[in-house]
């Protein structure tokens, strides 16, 4: 098999050199195939995909949700990749794709070494494409290239002794482009050429990417409607004579079902974004395969559009297993199946060269990841309450503020409050010793904490920003309490804010503590751009490390910081 990628803009006067560098006899080699190859009808091809693995190389706690799908226990990446390989042999014509998020949001055993040991993991498992999604910008695009392109950290150096050589597999993004030239920052599509038919991958990253990730992250990016830019493409690809098209699309919705082992396979009225985009993609899509919100789907034909729709739920649980059938004449797909395969680990022995993999990395963090910061007297759930709350949210808001404001803090007048963003915290934590390792699994992006000036007045409007386009619940810390109505209409839920039991008053300016992707108006929290006076301070993660050191003990957090009134 062979594959071309194609790095141009998508534009009316780049189109004739994107048909001519996806002409089929672009290629200096032959396709394989034998006789009986070449006089078949039909081409069976396989793809093989995932989304959303967030380097869990090692196998997810299945006391939680996030590792499990239903009762069973799942996910991890030595046995993902025996189900891939195992997979594979069914078929010569295989292809193993991701629809973004490889990388990012990362356990320590990979994000200590910025990623680079999920990199070579895919690179073991023979990963084709990926569809960059968001959190692969979390570091920024000369960090995400250089995921691409190999080499070692350009502060850290080299990790484990030897080189980079960077990702064997293929990242496109169709839709991102740089500022100054317009040009996207990876090629948009790729043609995968098989015995008689060839198939375009077309990689598209989430339009709203800029709202969730850090501001100087994309500050020389632009990210482009996901539909408008692929529709763009197919009929520059038709013209070319490719006729099936697979999108991986780093975008999702709600699937309308929990997910367990008899929903993984369901198309159950799905709603959300990436419904709404596909409806608008041209029908002569024949596959998309999404992410971002760790739905689980399997829809032959999504919304009546005709296009076929995945989702594999997330950190590597679950794998997609669509088989087409493909015309050698007409290059149109003439039968498909789909299959949502749960990632059991009790079906193979793990991959023993995933496994050495993941024991060399985790023995160079293991000073680090295993070190005892304190002990949590019962567990410690992310799980919100019915007013937004959750126990861990309120400990990690109460360590924001103490680390801008309690023992130790010299950078001018102190935080009284502090604010976290519920979608920031990735994990929970159970009974009992706490490790570092653990505390980074909380919060694994590095961000950095902010310390601001804000007026009564924002953060009021803070507070209502909550309920308005889904930005979900902040949590807050002790010194912080307000009443929340809901029946009130959106802009005047909020009432009866306090600061350590006063009044908060409109005029007033108050020292608020966020992190720096909420100061810069992630999640859509815009009124925290107008902070003031600001002080760039310590990493999220330390701080929260060095409050459970400070407690020693940590207790559950008490969640009745909001109360609901009618």
């Amino acid at each position: 098999m062979r594959t071309r990628s194609i790095g141009l803009v998508v534009t009316a006067a780049a189109s004739a050199l994107l048909v001519a560098a996806v002409a089929p006899g672009a290629s200096a080699k032959p396709k394989p195939g034998g006789p009986a190859e070449t006089k078949a009808k039909t081409t069976e091809v396989q793809i093989l995909a995932l989304n959303d693995f967030h380097g869990q190389l090692r196998p997810p706690d299945s006391t939680s949700s996030g590792g499990r799908i239903g009762t069973t226990p799942a996910g991890g990446a030595e046995y993902l990749a025996q189900y891939v390989r195992s997979l594979e042999e069914t078929n010569p014509n295989s292809l193993f794709v991701s629809a973004g998020d490889v990388i990012g949001a990362t356990p320590l055993v990979s994000a200590i070494f910025h990623d680079e040991p999920t990199i070579e993991a895919m690179n073991l498992m023979g990963l084709d494409y990926n569809g960059v999604g968001n959190h692969e910008f979390d570091e920024g695009p000369e960090e995400l290239t250089r995921m691409q392109e190999g080499g070692c950290h350009p502060v850290e150096g080299c990790f484990g002794g030897d080189g980079f050589e960077g990702a064997d597999f293929e990242f496109l993004a169709a839709n991102v482009t740089y500022k100054d030239s317009g040009e996207t920052i990876f090629p948009p599509f790729a043609i995968h050429e098989f015995p008689g038919v060839d198939v375009a991958v077309v990689g598209m990253t989430l339009e709203g990417t800029p709202n969730i990730v850090t501001a100087a992250a994309t500050e020389n990016l632009e990210f482009q409607d996901e539909a408008d830019s692929v529709n763009a493409l197919v009929p520059v690809l038709k013209k070319a004579g490719i006729e099936t098209i697979v999108v991986l699309m780093h975008e999702g919705g709600s699937a309308g079902a929990s997910l367990n082992e008899t929903t993984v396979n369901s198309c159950a009225n799905p709603t959300g974004a990436a419904v709404d985009v596909i409806k608008r993609f041209n029908p002569e899509i024949d596959l998309v395969v999404t992410g971002h919100t760790n739905w689980a789907l399997n829809c032959p034909n999504l919304a009546g559009t005709g296009i076929m729709v995945t989702g594999a739920a997330s950190v590597g649980r679950v794998v997609t297993d669509v088989d087409l059938t493909i015309s050698r004449a007409t290059k149109e797909v003439v039968s498909a199946s789909i299959n949502n395969v749960i990632v059991e680990r009790t079906e193979f022995a793990p991959a023993a060269d995933i496994t050495e993999l993941i024991n060399h990395y985790g023995e160079i963090a293991a000073p680090i990841e295993n070190r005892v910061i304190g002990t949590a007297s019962a567990a410690l759930s992310r799980t919100n309450n019915a007013y937004g709350e959750s126990s861990l949210g309120d400990i990690i808001a109460d360590a924001q503020l103490w680390a801008t404001s309690g023992p130790g803090w010299s950078h001018g007048a102190p935080a009284v409050v502090s604010f976290m963003n519920s979608g920031g915290i990735r994990a929970a934590i159970d009974a009992g010793p706490i490790t570092y390792g653990e505390a980074f699994s909380v919060q694994p992006f590095a961000n950095v904490l902010v310390t601001m000036d804000m007026t009564g007045t924002q953060i009021d409007d803070l507070l209502e920003q909550q309920f308005s386009g889904g930005n979900g619940v902040l949590q807050i810390p002790a010194s912080l309490t307000y009443d929340r109505s809901e029946s009130a209409p959106t802009g005047s839920k909020v009432s009866n804010v306090r600061i350590n039991g006063v009044l908060l008053d409109p005029a007033t300016t108050y020292r608020v503590t966020v992190n720096n992707f909420l100061a810069d108006g992630g999640d859509g929290y815009s009124v925290l751009r107008q902070g003031t006076n600001r002080f760039v301070g310590e990493i999220d993660s330390d701080a929260f490390s060095r409050y459970v050191e400070f407690l020693g003990t940590v207790d559950p957090g008490p969640q009745n910081r909001i109360t609901s009134i009618p």
